[in-house]
């Protein structure tokens, strides 16, 4: 961030199955996978950007394991460097200048998900 500007939107991870809040502002699914058994149409999503999730076999090393979070962190910001993936995160950055963003999930622990990452890195 620039010296001297102030950030006025928040950027936070909630859950997918928790109920939407007022301070929300929009919220992105972040996770490759929909999350199981949630209604699209409960769902109050404003889209879903899989394209930023980590990948599949990182996914699967990680399986939200708290002592390997260090390690997936580091791995998932290698994979984000990617010019594809550094292009997709361009638009929730946009998202995050100018309103409040939240960044959805569906893992049981969002403190240690890719969401958290996120949400670090978009800050």
């Amino acid at each position: 961030m620039e010296v001297g500007v102030v950030r006025l939107h928040t950027v936070q991870v909630r859950r997918a199955y928790d109920a939407p809040e007022d301070t929300d502002g929009v919220r992105v699914l972040v996770d490759r996978l929909w999350p199981r058994g949630l209604a699209k149409e409960k769902a109050s999503l404003d889209e879903w950007c899989k394209q930023i999730a980590p990948s599949s076999d990182l996914r699967k090393w990680y399986h939200h394991d708290a002592d390997r979070f260090e390690e997936f962190e580091r791995r998932y910001r290698e994979e984000l460097a990617d010019p594809e993936r550094t292009e997709a995160l361009e638009h929730p950055r946009g998202i995050a200048r100018t309103r409040h963003l939240t960044l959805i999930t569906a893992t049981k622990h969002p403190e240690i998900s890719e969401a958290e990452v996120l949400a670090r890195n978009l800050a």
